[in-house]
C-alpha cells in the first residue's frame, strides 16, 4: 500500500518540499502530489520586476517534476478536511462538471503561502494594486504601462517589498513621479550603512519618501494619511504585509490569531500529527524564541525540516532537528544597486553590509541559487532513498502517522 503524500501549493515551500520527499523516499512506497493552481513556478521574489516591465523566464512544473515520480495537479484548493483526511479540489474541467473533486491524503504537507494584506485600509481593495501574486503584478505592469510622463505613483510600505517594488520602478520609468510612504523612518531597521545607502538610492532615483507617514485611505487618485495630507497617486501599490490563506482557519487544525498553523520543530502540526505547514502559512518558533518571519529565507529552511521529518519517521530512523537562523537579508533597489544586510541568527542587523554592484550581483546569485533548487529538485542531495517501514505501509493511516 502507498503511502499517500500530498503537498498543497508550488511556491517555493511546497515545490521545494514535494523534490526534497521525492529525493528521500523510494517511489514504489509513496505516490506525491503536488496541488497548484498555475502550471509554471512563480518566482515571487522577482515579481516586482515583472511589474516594472520585464520578463521571467517560464519554468513549467510539467518539465521541472518531470521523472521525479511527483505528480502534478492543477487545480485549486477550495477546503481541507483534517479530520477524513481530505482535500476538496476545483480544476477547470470540474468546474463544468458535478463539483469540486476530493484528493485523499495520508500525511498532507500545507504550503499555501500568504497574499496580499490592505489591513482593511478603506480602499485599498478597490484602488491598490499589489505585487505578491503573478496576476497582480501583470495588473500593475499594465497599470504602468499606460501612465504619461510625470504621473505620479505612491508605493505603500517600507519593508523588502515596498523598497525593491519603490527602486524598481523609478529605476525602469525615471519619468513618472515615484513615491514611496513608510510608517517609520527609511530603513529604520537597518545598520547605519544600510540606512545611508538606502537613502543615497533612494535620492539618486528621485524617489520622494514620505516618513513616518500612516496611510488611512486610498482613493482613485490620491492616498490620504492620518494626519489629512492628500498624497496625489495615479497608481498606489499597497506592500504592507501579506494575509495568509484562509482554508487553514475554516479547518480544526490549531491556528494562531492571524490564521497560521501551528507547528512544532519539525514543521508538523500541534494539533495533527499528520499534517504539516512550511512557509508563510506556518507559525514556527526560531533563535531566540522569536516567530520566524514570512519569507523566502524562513520558507525553503522550513520545507527542507518537513520533508526530512516526514521521511525518517515513515522510514523509522531519527528525527532530524536542525535550527533555522538568518544570515542577511537581501534587497534589490533596481537592476544596478542592491543591499545585503547581514543579521544576527534571530534576524537582527550587525553592522556589515554590502551595497552597490556588488550587492545587486550577491542578491542576483541568491535568487538564481533559489529558482535552480526549484528546477532541480532531486538534484544533489547526497544519501539514497529509504524505504518505509513495514508498520508505515500495513496501518490505517492514522496510525501511521502517529510515530
Amino acid at each position: 500500500m502507498e503511502h499517500r503524500i500530498v503537498v498543497l501549493g508550488a511556491g517555493y515551500t511546497g515545490a521545494v518540499a514535494a523534490g526534497r520527499l521525492a529525493r528521500r523516499l523510494h517511489r514504489e512506497d509513496v505516490s506525491i502530489t503536488l496541488v497548484n493552481p498555475e502550471p509554471d513556478f512563480v518566482e515571487r521574489v522577482r515579481l516586482h520586476q515583472l511589474a516594472a516591465g520585464q520578463d521571467l523566464r517560464p519554468r513549467p512544473f510539467s518539465e521541472v517534476f518531470a521523472g521525479t515520480g511527483v505528480e502534478v495537479k492543477l487545480a485549486k484548493v477550495t477546503a481541507v478536511d483534517v479530520e477524513r483526511k481530505t482535500v476538496s479540489l476545483t480544476t477547470a474541467a470540474a468546474a463544468n462538471a458535478a463539483g469540486p473533486q476530493e484528493l485523499a491524503y495520508d500525511t498532507l504537507v500545507y504550503a499555501l503561502g500568504s497574499g496580499w494584506n490592505d489591513g482593511g485600509v478603506p480602499g485599498a481593495a478597490e484602488h491598490a494594486h499589489e505585487v505578491s501574486s503573478r496576476p497582480g503584478a501583470l495588473r500593475l505592469r499594465e497599470r504602468l504601462a499606460a501612465l504619461d510622463a510625470g504621473r505620479p505613483v505612491v508605493v505603500v510600505g517600507g519593508g523588502l517589498t515596498g523598497l525593491e517594488a519603490a527602486t524598481e520602478i523609478a529605476e525602469a520609468r525615471p519619468d513618472l513621479d515615484v513615491a514611496l510612504a513608510v510608517r517609520g523612518g527609511l530603513g529604520d531597521w537597518l545598520s547605519q550603512k544600510g540606512r545611508t545607502h538606502l537613502r543615497k538610492v533612494t535620492d539618486g532615483l528621485g524617489i520622494t519618501v514620505h516618513e513616518h507617514t500612516t496611510v488611512a485611505a486610498v482613493g482613485a487618485d490620491r492616498v490620504t494619511t492620518a494626519d489629512g495630507r492628500a498624497v496625489p497617486a495615479d497608481v498606489t501599490v499597497w506592500t504592507t504585509g501579506f494575509a495568509v490563506h484562509p482554508i487553514a482557519r475554516a479547518t480544526t487544525l490549531e491556528v494562531t490569531d492571524a490564521g497560521r498553523i501551528a507547528v512544532d520543530a519539525t514543521m508538523r502540526s500541534l494539533s495533527h500529527p499528520d499534517v504539516y505547514a512550511v512557509g508563510d502559512a506556518a507559525t514556527a518558533t526560531g533563535p531566540g524564541g522569536r516567530p520566524l518571519r514570512m519569507s523566502c529565507a524562513s520558507g525553503v529552511p522550513m520545507a527542507w525540516q518537513a520533508a526530512d521529518a516526514i521521511a525518517a519517521r515513515l522510514a523509522g530512523t531519527k528525527v532530524p532537528t536542525v535550527p533555522i537562523r538568518y544570515f542577511q537579508q537581501c534587497i534589490s533597489l533596481g537592476r544596478r544597486e542592491g543591499l545585503i544586510q547581514f543579521v544576527t541568527a534571530d534576524d537582527r542587523a550587525v553592522d556589515k553590509a554590502l551595497t552597490g554592484r556588488t550587492a545587486a550581483l550577491y542578491k542576483e546569485l541568491i535568487c538564481k541559487g533559489a529558482a535552480w533548487g526549484i528546477t532541480h529538485p532531486t538534484a544533489g542531495m547526497p544519501g539514497r532513498r529509504r524505504r518505509i517501514a513495514q508498520q508505515q505501509t500495513g496501518t490505517p493511516a492514522r496510525a501511521r502517522t502517529a510515530a
